[in-house]
């Protein structure tokens, strides 16, 4: 695959497998090597005076620009991103967070945060920014009078993410970006539920799109990354704030992160189905108060999700009715296909006890038509095992939940 403009208008499938497949990263095999250099070498004086002159990607200068391996993969992935100029890499989902926030606030800013976000975000606003001199505000995404409300003189950035982490929230995300662009802020959208084949952010309006490469991208937990994507005008910014932070991912990490993406399409249509499959089984439990799963029909913020995206993935959440936390844990800790951890995205199912109303400040939990009673949740990644398998092993641990 040398000649990647005849990616335009094929199916996600296709462009998965071809993108940043540039003759100029991988020569005559399939994948590009493995680049693992921190000196690159020039032919003479002359060469070493102009190096620092070329900033781009495919112009070799130092280890810290990267090699044929990085810049395949910022490619791939600004080719699936409609509209995006270029990406960004960095060593994890939460450092793409930061790189982007101080690339785009100075102190005296204020960022506007949605009030349901990834808590490392949450905790960045509070520790990070707030160190920096910037002020973060925390708003209900879902209430769109309310967030107009809070702009100010000094706001410069508006923090999104839909689903909403834990509770899966979706809010209407053009519109939110519509009144930021309109009252002069940079939106910036944690995308890394839907990604770019779920999602096209920066055709909705977005400025500035990231994920967490660690997540579905990577597929088989065992890398750390992230990215960051936008238009011309914030991609030279965002570069060229990771370069002076010396921000730089590994080339092996690199290729683990193009080897997942050739199969990106294949294991999210197939956690998508699976977890279609479990989320209706589960809303007709007595014991589910409610299942929190934006591809669902009749979960909130489904007709949004309908609207705005063309994909999803295996990550939901459902409320107990009734018990409380030690009834919750029992079930979690009698589920034997699914592990007990943090992350999602790879292959193997996972489950996480939850509790939102520790990470808000203005957002309601538990959700209606909940009560008090019915608050203790479960966080579910569907990964790649049977749907049927992973039914049976809910349901025996749902008889843990009821022994109590």
């Amino acid at each position: 695959m040398s000649d990647t403009s005849k990616l335009e208008d094929v199916a996600p499938g296709t462009l998965v497998v071809g993108a940043g497949r540039r003759k100029e990263w991988t020569g005559p095999v399939v994948n590009p090597p493995i680049w693992r250099a921190s000196t690159h070498l020039y032919e003479s004086t002359a060469a070493l005076a102009e190096g620092p002159r070329r900033n781009e990607d495919g112009h070799f200068f130092y280890g810290r620009r990267g090699a044929p391996t990085q810049w395949a993969l910022s490619d791939a992935l600004t080719q699936l991103e409609p509209g995006a100029a270029g990406t960004v890499l960095y060593p994890s989902g939460v450092a793409a967070i930061a790189g982007v926030l101080l690339t785009v606030l100075r102190p005296g800013d204020v960022v506007l945060i949605s009030d349901n976000a990834y808590d490392p975000t949450r905790t960045m606003g509070r520790g990070l920014l707030s160190d920096f001199g910037i002020e973060p505000r925390f708003f209900d995404p879902l209430d769109i009078s309310g967030y107009e409300a809070l702009f100010c003189e000094r706001t410069r950035a508006v923090l999104l993410e839909a689903p909403g982490s834990l509770s899966m929230e979706v809010c209407d995300l053009p519109e939110l970006a519509r009144i930021a662009r309109a009252r002069g802020a940079i939106s910036v959208l944690d995308n890394t539920w839907a990604g770019p084949l779920g999602f096209h952010a920066l055709e909705k309006g977005i400025d500035i799109t990231l994920m967490a490469l660690t997540k579905h991208v990577g597929g088989h937990s065992d890398l750390m990354m992230g990215s960051a994507s936008a238009g011309a005008e914030f991609y030279t910014r965002l570069r060229q704030r990771a370069q002076q932070l010396g921000t730089v991912v590994s080339p092996d990490d690199a290729a683990l992160a193009l080897r997942g993406l050739r199969t990106l399409h294949l294991r999210l249509k197939q956690e998508t189905e699976s977890a279609l499959k479990i989320a209706q089984w589960l809303s007709q439990r007595g014991e589910v108060a409610q299942v929190l799963c934006p591809m669902l029909p009749g979960s909130p913020g489904h007709g949004l999700w309908q609207r705005d995206f063309t994909g999803g993935c295996g990550l939901f959440s459902f409320v107990f009715k009734g018990g409380d936390a030690a009834a919750r844990n029992r079930f979690v800790d009698a589920l034997e296909l699914f592990g007990i951890g943090f992350s999602w995205g790879g292959y193997e199912s996972l489950a996480l006890p939850i509790d939102p109303a520790t990470y808000r400040s203005c957002m309601a939990w538990p959700p209606e038509p909940s009560t008090d009673e019915s608050r203790f949740g479960v966080r579910l990644a569907i990964g790649l095992e049977d749907a049927d398998d992973l039914i049976a092993d809910i349901e025996q641990a749902l008889a843990a939940w009821n022994a109590g």
